[in-house]
């Protein structure tokens, strides 16, 4: 846990050379290190000029300090940031002074750890810093900005607070038996149950589109050779990613490259043809491919629309991981002189488009969209937030205790024991129950000045 007499230091900036670069301390020692470096008084939350100067008097760097004390800051704590230049020596030279005066070298997301365990932020919030850090499209750097001024912790926090309700009236019917008072009908546990699944439903569904924004979608493009999966990798990333030619069998080795579908990070696969084959580079390249697909969301399937889905396919399909979503892709409409289109057989969706011509992209990205939860143009929503996998596993956890409590509505006991386990998994999503195992390991992700 959090040792409050430690004083933590670090270079919060990228390494590498820039205009700018900051150095963070946080901890008692903080305004004295700061007042030995800078040679005079720090005034609070202003921006004071000053030479940096090392042990020996000579000068490192002239910039700018601030000072914020205790407990209104970042970490609760007193916290000194220097600004100097970004040169790598400047920047270690100054850390260096700190740690020679008593700080210590801050461990990977220490400083946002001392913000949540002195009550800051909560923990949902404190891997947000994280996440708006790392984001990789516009859409999930406001997904993450939201999670990080509390929105998804407000939806967390409401639920509790119905949780709790909840279980005042069943734990009224367990403590006090001998009353002539029925609790749990006088309280409307089961429409407040029921209440509560619907609303974990949507926050379920709002939480999975959050891990996309942040984790991203991985497509795969597999399909007999010749078929079209290059010229499809070009026209989705707006470059000449792959190499194009009529000879079957070019692409040997795995090409991923990320792009962005209407703010949605998009990481996307062109594999090796799938073909029997003698050529043992070849057939290293359609081993990959089958590799692709077991670690991929969702595999665009192109045919030949002139010879349509033959005997072949059907084998390679049953060979997909069942939890593997598909999209169909009739693809050179060019050649027959057929419109784009998006049908829907069964449960497949099959978009006919012409990945030479670029006809027909604008539905294929709708459709990739639309199978992942994402209807229209997703950039600007204000109302998203960021969510892990720890977060969607909780979730679940919750909704499956709701159900059986659901299921034990005539049973008090068996009621208290569902929504006390759900009331857990929920508090473990902000921290208020948790374990200093997931700490650090939620900690280790970020950043050293972080």
């Amino acid at each position: 846990m959090l040792n409050a007499s430690k004083t933590i230091a670090a270079i919060s900036t990228a390494a590498g050379a820039g205009g700018i670069g900051v150095i963070r301390i946080s901890g008692p020692l903080a305004l004295k290190i700061g007042k030995k470096i800078s040679g005079g008084e720090l005034l609070p939350r202003i921006a004071n000029f000053k030479s940096f100067k090392d042990l020996n008097g000579s000068l490192i760097d002239q910039g700018l300090i601030l000072f914020f004390p205790a407990p209104n800051s970042f970490t609760g704590e007193d916290i000194i940031e220097l600004q100097c230049h970004g040169g790598r020596v400047v920047t270690q030279s100054i850390l260096n002074f700190c740690i020679k005066n008593g700080a210590n070298l801050a461990e990977p997301g220490e400083f946002t750890k001392r913000a949540f365990l002195n009550n800051k932020i909560d923990l949902a919030q404190a891997e947000s810093v994280a996440d708006l850090i790392n984001a990789s499209t516009e859409e999930a750097a406001l997904s993450a900005a939201n999670s990080l001024s509390g929105k998804f912790s407000i939806e967390i926090n409401n639920l509790l607070k119905h949780l709790i309700e909840i279980r005042m009236y069943v734990e009224g019917s367990l403590d006090f038996p001998e009353e002539d008072i029925d609790f749990i009908k006088e309280g409307h546990v089961e429409d407040m149950l029921e209440h509560l699944s619907y609303t974990m439903i949507n926050i379920m569904n709002a939480a999975s589109q959050g891990q996309l924004l942040r984790d991203g979608i991985s497509l795969v493009l597999v399909g007999q050779p010749n078929v079209g999966k290059s010229s499809l990798l070009n026209q989705l990333s707006g470059e000449d990613k792959a190499i194009v030619t009529d000879i079957p069998g070019t692409t040997r080795d795995a090409i991923t490259i990320d792009i962005n579908l209407n703010g949605i990070p998009l990481n996307l696969i062109d594999t090796a043809g799938l073909r029997e084959t003698d050529d043992p580079i070849e057939k290293f390249g359609i081993d990959k491919t089958w590799l692709s697909l077991e670690r991929g969301h969702i595999a665009l399937f192109l045919v030949d629309v002139g010879k349509g889905i033959t005997d072949y396919e059907k084998s390679i399909v049953n060979r997909f991981p069942k939890e593997m979503k598909r999209i169909w892709i009739y693809n050179k409409i060019d050649l027959i002189k057929t419109k784009a289109k998006v049908e829907q057989i069964n449960n497949d969706q099959i978009v006919y488009m012409s990945a030479k011509t670029g006809e027909g992209l604008s539905l294929l990205k709708k459709v990739i969209l639309n199978t992942v939860g994402f209807e229209g143009n997703v950039e600007g929503n204000q109302s998203k937030f960021m969510a892990r996998k720890r977060h969607l596993e909780a979730l679940e956890k919750v909704h499956q205790s709701i159900q059986r409590a659901q299921l034990n509505i005539t049973s008090p006991e068996l009621i208290a024991e569902e929504l006390t386990i759900a009331q857990q998994c929920l508090s473990s999503i902000t921290g208020s129950f948790t374990s200093d195992d997931l700490l650090g390991e939620i900690f280790s992700k970020f950043c050293i000045g972080k």
